[in-house]
């Protein structure tokens, strides 16, 4: 297994976010998407999204320039998301977005670390997350924000990128996803990848968290995931 290396905590520059931005996550985010309902679904969340009786709160832990939320909100979801993130240069493509999008009323941008957020326990009926714990040097600080925000009987969604097991496996990683992108870009991607998890490391995260290591899988050849209910 190859040893983590770290990558800046914050993407924070002009180019990193244009190129974030600019790379194709649309099948990423569908599937992200598709699954995060499918386990509320499976859970019996998902009769609140259309039938409560007040608008539910979601936030959308390190949202990049908050491409999952507005896939999210375009699947007649009613309620509203937070789409937080440190980074001031994803957050002012992300409010591009979201206005482009015509979600402006469903969707908040916020400058937020996901170290420490500003909110009090209980308070949001989903927390979802995507690639943003491998940004996180010590990831257990903001695993447990995202636990504690979260209301009971909520929906915890995150997904993340596995580390491989080899440089080999990097370098077909990128080929294969990225191959098509730039220079820039295909470096964060191998970055992103150096620094990720291992299956072993998220599921001994999880616990100590207070989260069962069997509400985390692997989800493809590159991604975990952690999907539980607060019950």
């Amino acid at each position: 297994m190859l040893e983590r290396r770290l990558e800046p905590e914050v993407m924070d520059t002009s180019e990193d976010a244009h190129d974030y931005d600019s790379m194709d996550h649309s099948t990423v985010n569908r599937a992200f998407v598709d699954d995060f309902l499918a386990f509320a679904r499976a859970s019996g969340f998902d009769a609140r999204l259309v039938d409560s009786l007040r608008p539910l709160r979601f936030l959308d832990v390190g949202t990049g320039t908050a491409l999952i939320p507005i896939e999210l909100c375009r699947r007649q979801f009613t309620g509203c998301v937070v789409a937080m993130d440190l980074a001031k240069e994803m957050l002012k493509l992300a409010k591009l977005n979201i206005v482009k999008a015509g979600l402006a009323n469903q969707i908040q941008a916020a400058r937020i670390d996901a170290k420490r957020m500003p909110y009090v326990g209980n308070e949001f009926d989903a927390v979802i997350s995507n690639s943003i714990v491998h940004h996180i040097p010590e990831p257990s600080l903001a695993l447990a924000e995202m636990a504690r925000v979260l209301k009971h009987g909520g929906v915890l969604f995150v997904r993340d990128l596995l580390r491989p097991e080899s440089s080999a496996e990097v370098d077909r990683l990128v080929a294969t996803y990225a191959g098509r992108e730039n220079e820039h870009s295909q470096m964060l991607f191998r970055d992103s990848l150096h620094a990720a998890l291992s299956l072993e490391e998220v599921r001994d995260l999880a616990s100590r968290c207070g989260i069962p290591a069997t509400a985390v899988s692997q989800s493809s050849n590159r991604h975990w995931t952690l999907a539980w209910t607060n019950e």
